[in-house]
C-alpha cells in the first residue's frame, strides 16, 4: 500500500494521558424521587437508635413544643420542625447526646369543635351525646391526624424518636397533668372567682390570651352623656347642669356601667355649646365635661358649630361629682333599683385613662374588662351578670333581655343597636360613628370575643406559693420574672423583653374551660361553703393519689364515670358533702406541663427536668413559652428551659400573611414534590429566621441556584478524589503554601461553624460555608489547581497534596452541611463510603488541627489574592473586548511597588495563581496606561499576549512548544507523556 508522505498527520489526542475528574455523582439531583429512599435506609439502619447508643457524651435536649393534631402541615410547621432538626443534628455532630422526642397537643377546642360539627350534620347537639363517647371520638380523631403529621414531618428529614413520641392524651400524660394541677390545689394558688375573661360566644367558653388573635373589626363608637347628679362642695355651680361625656366602642356594656374613670394627670374643662343645628343631639346651651385635648374631637363628632370653655376642673372637683346612669328611668319602676339603673355613678381617678382618643373619660363596667374589674375591686363596685354564655343578655333584663351581642356565627347581634337607640331616645347620646380598629377574635372560630364575667378557676400569680422552692421568689410572678432575667438565654435577645413585659403585666391565669375534651380540673369543693371560705376547696394528698393512680390506668375518662365522686372520696371524706368539678383545664396548661411527663419522667428526658432549648414561633411568647413558664414556676419554682429560641412567621413572596381565602398559601408537601425537602431546608438555612420569612416560586428558584452551586463544588471534589488512597496523604509541612492556606481557612471556618451552630445561627453557618465553597474553592483554589490535578502524574507530591486537601474538604464540608442538607450530604457520603450501615449522620464534625491555623501565612496569601484580583480584572477587560478567550492566552507584566510583595509573588509561582501561561514580575509603579484597581494600591498590570505555541495537553502557550520530541507539547507535558 502506497503512503502519501505529503499528507498532514492528524493531531495527537492526549485525553487519555490526563487525569480528568471521574464520578457518578450527578449534577441533576432528582431529590423528590430519591429522598424517600434515604429515609427508608435511615429507618432500616436505625440512625436515631445508633446515635443514642453512645455513652459518656454530654446531654443536649431540645424539648418539642407540641403541634396540634388537627389537619395537614402548613409552611410554618415545616419552618419550625426544620429549625429544630438543624439544632438537634448540629448539637449531636458537635459531640453531644442530642435527644429529640416529638410530641403532639391532643386535647382542646379545635378537635372538639370538629366532632361537634359531625354531630350537627347528623342533627345532634353535643349535649345529646354521652361525654365519654364524645371524648373517645375526639381521641380517635387526634390519633388519625398524629399518624398523618408524623409522616409529613419525617418526609422533611426530621430525625427523632418517632416510634415513641409524647402525646398529651396518653394515660400517663393525663395523670401527670392532673397531678401538676393538684399541686396548685395544694400550694394555695388555686382559687375560684368571678372575673371578666375573654369569652367566645360562638364556642361558649373562656379563652386564654394565647387563643386570641387581633384583627381589624368595624365597631359602633358612641359618645354618651352621663348627667351630673351631684357636684359636691368642691365643684362649681355650673357643673350641676352639665354631663360627663364618655366614649366607648362596646355600647352593649353600658347597661353594666357602675362608674366613670378619669386621669388626674390630664386637664379637663366644662364647655358650653353656643351653636349647633336645631335637630342635633347636642344643642345650644348644653354643657359638657371633657378632656381639654379632646374637646375639638368631641364637638366635631357631635356636630357642634361653636362652644366656649367655662372653667377648668381639677381632680378634687371631678372626684366630687356623681352622675346619673344614662339609662335611668327607662325601665319598669316596679323592678329592683339595680335593674332600673336608677342609681348614681361615681367618678374615680385611675391611671389607665388616656387622652389619645375619645373624651378623656372611660365608662367602667367591672364585669366586662380587666381595668374595669381592677377599679371595681379597689372601690367596691358591683359586679353584674347580664350576659349569658351564648353572648345574649339574660332573658329577664329590662329593655334588652335575650338580645345577642354576637350571633352563634360570630356576626353582629342586635344588642349594640338596641342600647344605642335607647340612649338616643333618652337624650343621652352626644354622637356616634363607625370605626375600624384592632379587636380580639377567637384564634379558632375567627369570631369576635367579648369580656364577660364568669365564675372560673384561677391560678393566682401574686399569692405566695406554699412550697420550699424559693430560689427565684415566693410568688409565681416573681419566679417567672427572675427566671426570665437570670436563668434563661434568649435567641434573639429581644425575646426576653417581650416575655418579661407580658408576665410583668398579666392578670391571674384562667385555668378552667367549659368544654368536654381535655383533662378535668380534678378538685372537689364543699357544697355548703362559699368560694372565699378557706375550706371551700378540698386539699388532701390521699385523694390526689387516688386520682393519679386511676388516671394512670384508665386515663382522664374515669373522672366522668358514674360514681367517680364516691370512688375518690369514700373512706376519706363524705362524698355527699362535696361537689365534683367538671370544667376542663386550659389546653395551655396541658402543654405547659409537658416538662413534667417528658423531661422529668422519660428515660430520654433530662436529669433535672429542664430542657436546654425550647424553640417556637414568636406567638409562643404568649403561648407555650408563657404557659410552660407559669406552670413550672408554680410547681417546681422556676423555668423548665435554659434557652428559648423564637422564629418569625412565614409570608408569601410579597410579604403578605398567608391565607387560604387569599390563595397565597404554600404547602410543604407541594414544595417537597416539586423541589425536594433539601431545597425547603436550604430555604430555612438561608433565611433570617428571627424575622418573618418570605417564600414563593422565585425565592425557591434562587435557593435552587445556591443548591446547584454547592452540588457543583462537591462534584469537583468527588471527581478528583477518584483513586485517592488516604494512606498517600501528604503532611501539612510538605504541602505547597496554597494547600497550607486552604488548611488555614478550614481551621478558621471550623471555629466559626461550631460557634454558629452553638448560637443557632444557621444563616451565618450556611453563608460562611457557601462563600467558602464558591469564592475560596470553586473560583480560586479549584480553578488554580485544575492544572495540577489534570495534567500532573497521579503520584507527584503536588497532586497528592491537592488530593489530601480535597479529602479533608470532603469530610469537613459533608459533616458541616449535614444538619442542613440532610439528604444531599448523605448521597455525597455514600459516594465514597457505600458500606451497609454507613451514614454521614453517624459522624461528628472532624476536629481541625491547631497547626493548620497560620495567621502569617493567611496575611501573605491575602496579598497574593489582592494582586491576583488586579491581574484578573485586567484580563477580563481583554476577554470582554474579544482580544483573548482564555487567561492562558495572556502573559502580562505585573508591576509591584513593594519589594517584599514582589518577592512573595515570585515565590508562590504567580503565573499559576493567575492561570496565565507566563507572568513577568517587575519592581516599580508601571506606566500611566497600566491597569490598576483603586481599592488595591501598589499593583499595576500591562497586558501582553502569550507568545509561542499552544500545548495540546495543558493548553499553555509557551515558546518551548515545538522543541520537544512531541512537538505539540510543552516540556512538562512531554516528560509526563513519555514516562512509563
Amino acid at each position: 500500500m502506497d503512503v502519501d508522505n505529503n499528507k498532514t498527520a492528524e493531531p495527537a489526542d492526549y485525553r487519555d494521558t490526563l487525569l480528568l475528574p471521574d464520578t457518578p455523582f450527578r449534577m441533576r439531583a432528582g431529590l423528590p424521587g430519591r429522598e424517600p429512599g434515604w429515609l427508608a435506609r435511615w429507618e432500616d439502619i436505625d440512625i436515631y437508635g445508633q446515635l443514642r447508643n453512645r455513652p459518656g457524651r454530654p446531654s443536649f435536649v431540645l424539648h418539642d413544643g407540641p403541634p396540634y393534631a388537627n389537619g395537614n402541615l402548613h409552611i410554618g410547621h415545616a419552618l419550625n420542625k426544620i429549625l429544630k432538626d438543624m439544632v438537634v443534628r448540629s448539637q449531636q455532630m458537635m459531640g453531644k447526646d442530642s435527644r429529640y422526642v416529638p410530641g403532639w397537643d391532643c386535647h382542646g377546642l379545635p378537635i372538639e369543635w370538629k366532632i361537634e360539627e359531625q354531630y350537627r350534620q347528623k342533627g345532634l347537639q353535643k349535649d345529646d351525646v354521652p361525654v365519654i363517647e364524645l371524648r373517645q371520638q375526639c381521641r380517635r380523631f387526634a390519633e388519625e391526624w398524629i399518624d398523618v403529621q408524623r409522616q409529613e414531618f419525617k418526609r422533611l428529614g426530621v430525625i427523632g424518636n418517632w416510634e415513641d413520641p409524647y402525646l398529651t392524651m396518653d394515660f400517663h400524660a393525663e395523670a401527670v397533668i392532673a397531678e401538676e394541677f393538684m399541686k396548685f390545689v395544694m400550694n394555695g394558688t388555686l382559687y375560684r372567682g368571678a372575673k371578666p375573661v375573654m369569652w367566645s360566644p360562638v364556642e361558649k367558653t373562656a379563652l386564654a390570651e394565647a387563643e386570641v388573635e387581633y384583627k381589624d373589626h368595624r365597631s359602633p363608637a358612641i359618645w354618651v352623656r352621663f348627667p351630673v347628679a351631684s357636684c359636691g362642695s368642691a365643684s362649681g355651680p355650673e357643673c350641676g347642669k352639665a354631663s360627663v361625656v364618655i366614649w366607648t366602642t362596646t355600647p352593649w356594656t353600658i347597661p353594666s356601667n357602675r362608674a366613670i374613670c378619669f386621669n388626674p394627670e390630664l386637664r379637663y374643662g366644662l364647655y358650653r355649646v353656643t351653636d349647633a343645628p336645631e335637630d342635633n343631639w347636642v344643642v345650644a346651651g348644653d354643657q359638657l365635661i371633657v378632656a381639654d385635648r379632646l374637646v375639638e374631637e368631641v364637638m366635631n363628632a357631635s356636630r357642634v358649630e361653636a362652644f366656649t370653655r367655662c372653667c377648668g376642673l381639677d381632680c378634687a372637683s371631678l372626684a366630687a361629682i356623681t352622675c346619673a346612669h344614662p339609662l335611668r328611668g327607662l325601665a319598669d319602676p316596679s323592678l329592683p333599683e339595680v335593674d332600673r339603673w336608677d342609681f348614681d355613678v361615681p367618678m374615680i381617678a385611675a391611671d389607665h385613662v388616656t387622652d389619645d382618643a375619645g373624651s378623656g373619660f372611660v365608662h367602667t363596667a367591672p364585669s366586662h374588662g380587666d381595668d374595669d374589674y381592677r377599679i371595681g375591686l379597689l372601690h367596691g363596685l358591683e359586679m353584674t351578670d347580664n350576659v349569658e354564655k351564648d353572648g345574649r343578655f339574660r332573658e329577664d333584663m329590662p329593655l334588652f333581655g335575650g338580645l345577642e351581642i354576637y350571633t352563634s356565627r360570630g356576626k353582629e347581634g342586635r344588642a349594640n343597636k338596641a342600647v344605642i337607640d335607647s340612649l338616643a331616645g333618652a337624650g343621652m347620646l352626644a354622637a356616634r360613628q363607625a370605626i375600624t380598629h384592632s379587636y380580639p377574635h377567637s384564634w379558632r372560630s375567627k369570631a369576635p370575643v367579648i369580656y364577660r364575667s364568669t365564675w372560673q378557676w384561677f391560678a393566682s400569680i401574686d399569692s405566695e406559693v406554699n412550697d420550699d422552692n424559693h430560689q427565684f421568689g415566693r410568688t409565681i410572678r416573681q419566679r417567672a420574672l427572675a427566671s426570665i432575667n437570670e436563668f434563661v438565654e434568649w435567641t434573639p435577645p429581644s425575646g426576653r423583653n417581650r416575655l418579661h413585659s407580658m408576665v410583668e403585666h398579666r392578670p391571674d391565669w384562667v385555668l378552667s374551660r367549659q368544654r368536654a375534651w381535655g383533662v378535668p380540673l380534678t378538685c372537689f369543693t364543699r357544697i355548703d361553703l362559699r368560694p372565699d371560705h378557706p375550706d371551700y376547696l378540698l386539699r388532701d394528698q390521699r385523694v390526689n393519689r387516688r386520682i393519679v393512680e386511676a388516671f394512670e390506668q384508665e386515663g382522664a375518662d374515669c373522672w366522668y364515670h358514674d360514681g367517680a365522686r364516691q370512688r375518690f372520696l369514700d373512706g376519706l371524706h363524705d362524698p355527699d358533702a362535696y361537689q365534683q368539678n367538671f370544667d376542663i383545664l386550659d389546653v395551655w396548661f396541658d402543654s405547659g406541663s409537658t416538662h413534667a411527663f417528658v423531661l422529668r419522667d422519660r428515660d430520654d428526658g433530662t436529669e433535672d427536668g429542664i430542657a436546654d432549648l425550647y424553640l417556637e414561633g414568636t406567638d409562643q411568647h404568649r403561648g407555650w413559652f408563657h404557659s410552660s413558664l407559669l406552670q413550672a414556676c408554680g410547681t417546681r419554682g422556676g423555668a423548665p428551659y435554659r434557652g428559648v429560641l423564637t422564629h418569625g412567621f412565614t409570608l408569601d413572596k410579597n410579604g403578605m400573611k398567608m391565607a387560604k381565602s387569599v390563595g397565597n398559601t404554600v404547602a410543604p408537601d407541594q414544595i417537597v414534590r416539586q423541589y425536594g425537602a433539601d431545597i425547603l431546608r436550604l430555604w430555612v438555612a438561608q433565611s433570617d429566621y428571627t424575622s418573618d420569612l418570605r417564600i414563593g416560586d422565585e425565592i425557591l428558584k434562587q435557593v435552587t441556584d445556591s443548591y446547584r452551586k454547592i452540588r457543583n463544588t462537591f462534584r469537583f471534589i468527588l471527581g478528583n478524589l477518584n483513586g485517592f488512597d488516604p494512606a498517600d496523604s501528604v503532611a501539612r509541612q510538605d504541602m505547597p503554601e496554597l494547600e497550607q492556606w486552604v488548611l488555614h481557612r478550614i481551621g478558621k471556618i471550623d471555629r466559626r461553624v461550631r460557634s454558629g451552630y452553638s448560637k443557632y445561627d444557621f444563616q451565618g453557618v450556611f453563608q460562611e460555608l457557601f462563600t467558602f465553597a464558591i469564592a475560596d474553592l470553586s473560583s480560586f483554589y479549584f480553578d488554580i489547581r485544575k492544572d495540577v490535578l489534570y495534567c500532573e502524574r497521579a503520584t507527584t507530591p503536588s497532586r497528592r497534596a491537592v488530593q489530601t486537601v480535597l479529602d479533608i474538604l470532603y469530610h469537613r464540608l459533608t459533616s458541616w452541611l449535614a444538619p442542613i442538607l440532610v439528604f444531599t450530604m448523605e448521597e455525597i457520603w455514600l459516594e465514597r463510603f457505600p458500606a451497609e450501615g454507613s451514614s454521614v449522620h453517624l459522624v461528628d464534625f472532624p476536629a481541625a488541627e491547631a497547626s493548620w491555623i497560620d495567621e502569617e501565612l493567611a496575611r501573605r496569601w491575602e496579598i497574593v489574592r489582592q494582586a491576583r484580583r488586579v491581574v484578573t480584572s485586567a484580563l477580563e477587560i481583554r476577554r470582554q473586548g474579544k482580544i483573548i478567550g482564555s487567561s492562558l492566552e495572556a502573559s502580562p507584566i505585573v508591576h509591584v511597588e513593594d519589594p517584599d510583595r514582589l518577592s512573595l509573588l515570585a515565590a508562590v509561582g504567580f503565573q499559576d495563581i493567575c492561570i496565565t501561561s507566563e507572568i513577568r514580575l517587575e519592581a516599580g509603579t508601571g506606566s500611566e496606561d497600566a491597569h490598576r484597581l483603586e481599592e488595591i494600591p501598589g499593583f499595576s498590570v500591562e497586558f501582553r499576549p502569550a507568545t509561542g505555541t499552544k500545548c495540546r495537553r495543558c493548553w499553555k502557550i509557551l515558546p518551548e512548544v515545538g522543541e520537544q520530541a512531541r512537538p505539540d507539547l510543552c516540556r512538562r507535558c512531554d516528560r509526563i507523556v513519555a514516562a512509563p
